[in-house]
């Protein structure tokens, strides 16, 4: 009976965390949902600025602390580790539900594009900043990143294996893509509010700062695979001039048309809703 309650809560995380995605697409843009980023209502200036600083380092202590190594060993004497991963998807989507929830909206105006064809152009960045996120996920296996995948073996009775996984198109160009298109789909819009700069300026110092963060984390479990990973591909901006080509399987130079770049074992840790996994 346990594996069908199991399987059900994965599931519903899951599709939580859809529903959160599509919200906060709206959130952000603006689009389609009854509150959103420039929502009036955000009443005293320092004190708009104070509750929102406050509930994005909310958003960045829950999606970091709960994704390091030494309270992940804690997390998994309580949470079962079938539903660990969907436990930390809840969380995540509770905390940003609540970041949506009591953000208050500061409309004073940076910038708005007038030009028809440049509005159309910032829409277009938002909606590929977006994409990019989802794809990203989709390379890096998505179902596993979210949890079902481990509510799914316990409910076939299949033990947990980490999947060795390859890492294609946009991870052979940028090591934290979901970050990339995350900070795309924060700052491509036409009209930017104090409060819209805000949101993205924090987020974007807080996801340089995990970034960083995080590779500790990863060349402690891969050792020199991911050092030289980390040396051969950037952060965040690709290279217009292609380096030597370099398989992290063998940590050896290859001399192969495509750079192929597999890690054999998923590490767990990540960005929101959301690592590098």
């Amino acid at each position: 009976m346990k594996r069908h309650w199991f399987f059900l809560y994965g599931v519903t995380c899951y599709l939580m965390f859809l529903s959160v995605f599509l919200y906060m697409l709206g959130f952000v843009g603006g689009l389609g949902v009854p509150k959103t980023i420039d929502s009036a209502g955000g009443g005293v200036l320092p004190l708009a600025v104070a509750v929102n600083v406050g509930l994005l380092l909310l958003f960045a202590v829950q999606h970091s602390v709960m994704a390091r190594p030494g309270f992940k060993q804690i997390w998994q004497r309580v949470v079962p580790d079938a539903i660990e991963r969907s436990t930390y998807v809840l969380l995540a989507n509770v905390v940003c539900i609540v970041l949506m929830w009591q953000w208050r909206g500061i409309d004073l105006v940076v910038w708005d594009i007038e030009q028809p064809a440049l509005r159309a152009v910032a829409w277009g960045l938002f909606g590929v900043g977006w994409a990019t996120v989802l794809v990203a996920t989709l390379m890096i296996d998505h179902f596993d990143l979210f949890g079902l995948r481990q509510v799914w073996l316990y409910w076939r009775k299949r033990d947990y294996t980490p999947l060795p996984f390859r890492v294609p198109l946009f991870y052979r160009h940028v090591r934290h893509p979901l970050y990339v298109g995350w900070t795309i789909a924060f700052w491509a819009t036409p009209t930017m509010t104090v409060g819209h700069a805000l949101f993205a300026s924090v987020m974007t110092v807080y996801m340089a700062l995990a970034a960083i963060v995080e590779e500790r984390d990863l060349i402690a479990h891969f050792g020199r695979q991911y050092a030289e990973y980390r040396r051969r591909v950037p952060m965040f901006v690709p290279r217009l001039r292609r380096r030597g080509q370099w398989s992290v399987a063998s940590g050896q130079k290859a001399e192969v048309r495509e750079p192929v770049i597999v890690l054999r074992e998923n590490p767990g840790y990540g960005e929101f809703c959301h690592r590098e996994r």
